[in-house]
This record gives structure tokens, sequence and C-alpha cells, in this order.
């Protein structure tokens, strides 16, 4: 892909300590002036997907979906933006978030985003981007074992007990939602993140849209679009 930023992540063999390191990635029709989309350069600011892929959604509804990873700087940056959209967005707009998952780390990560939900605490999402790029806690390790203690440290300090952390964390809903995740990640050939996608038919981000503020308007005018389209 040709936007954003690649995240890479390794680990030492001999050292103690997980390593991120992030590098930078390189990863138009006519449109009516009626349209919702006259105002961006399809190629530029937004891409038509090759193969678009099937969403399920209620009729009526606009499937918009973040892929992101707590390790990524750039979703830290953008994740302020996207919480302040959810109290603003359109309320025909869908807004699901999907964590990428590229190897054992952005699963470790994957896996606490998913026990947030299973638990009923999102919102402890934003603290989970703080403790790893404000506090320096990275909330990941050399062995999914050594994550889970430190998961179940950073829960138990917001108050989820032990016993509901271990039926969240073992759950067939976390097991099929890491699934899903990794079906997402292939089916839709993430390769750079964050990254949108709108009704699986869109994909676009904050550096092809022209910064964060545009991103919010740009993801609003195509979910406009394709509820014309219904």
């Amino acid at each position: 892909m040709r936007r954003g930023y690649l995240i890479a992540s390794t680990f030492a063999a001999a050292a103690a300590a997980v390593i991120f390191s992030v590098a930078a990635c390189a990863g138009g029709s006519d449109t009516p002036a009626e349209s919702p989309l006259a105002r961006w350069q399809a190629g530029t600011n937004y891409t038509l997907l090759e193969k678009p892929q099937p969403v399920k959604v209620a009729r009526g509804k606009v499937l918009v979906t973040e892929v992101f990873w707590y390790g990524c700087p750039h979703c830290n940056a953008l994740d302020p933006t996207l919480e302040a959209w959810k109290l603003s967005k359109p309320d025909y707009v869908e807004f699901v978030r999907v964590p990428v998952i590229w190897g054992p780390v952005h699963r470790q990560h994957a896996r606490l985003f998913y026990t947030l939900q299973a638990l009923g605490r999102t919102d402890l999402h934003p603290r989970v981007f703080e403790a790893i790029h404000r506090d320096g806690n990275i909330l990941a390790a050399q062995t999914d074992e050594e994550a889970r203690a430190l998961h179940l440290a950073f829960l138990r300090q917001h108050g989820v007990t032990e016993k509901a952390f271990n039926a969240a964390y073992d759950s067939p809903e976390v097991a099929s939602n890491l699934q899903h995740a990794e079906e997402y990640t292939r089916d839709y050939q993430v390769a750079s993140v964050p990254v949108m996608f709108v009704n699986g038919k869109y994909t676009t981000s904050a550096s092809e849209a022209g910064g964060h503020a545009e991103l919010v308007s740009l993801l609003n005018d195509l979910a406009a679009s394709e509820r014309q389209r219904r």
C-alpha cells in the first residue's frame, strides 16, 4: 500500500525487553457536482478497492472501519480525533475498530483490545494508548504468558478483578474476534496503519485526506455517498 507508515516489531532473542521500531512507508475520475465526493479526488484522497469486500450491516447503515495497532504512534495520534468523531458522526454510520494482526505482538495487543470489549470496558481503549506511548508500558512481551500478566496488571489498576479478566481473556468471544481480525488483515491486504475502510469498498487514511480533520470530513462524505446508493 502506498499510504501511512509500516509498523514493524521485533524481539531480541537474548533481551528481556520488547523493542518497537517504526519506519516510514510508502505504502481520478470526474465526480458529479451533486455528489458528496465532489471536492475529493479518487486515487489521491481515497481509493476504490479492486475487490470490494462484503459487509454485514443493518439496512440503511454504512460501515466505517479503522484498522489500527496499539503500538503505532500514528494510530495513537489519530485516536482522539476518532473518539470525538464517534460522538458527532451521522447516525447511519456504524463505526468499528479492527486491530491489525501481523505477528505475535500485534496479536497480544489485539487480545487486549477484544478483552476490553468482552469486559464492557471500552472506556479503557484510550488508556491503553496512554500506557504504551506516554507511560512506556508496552503491554507486550516475548511470550503470551508474560503479556497476559502485563494485561492483568494493567486492568487491575482500572478496577477489573482477576476472575473477570480470566473469563473475558479466555472467552470464545475473544477467540472468535481474534480470528476475524486475522482474516480482515489478510482479506483487505492491510500493509499499513492506521487505515480506514468504508463499506468494504473505499479505503483512505489521514495522510491521503490531508490531515486528521480532513479525514473526518472525507469519511462523512464517503459514507453519505454510499448512503445515496442504497
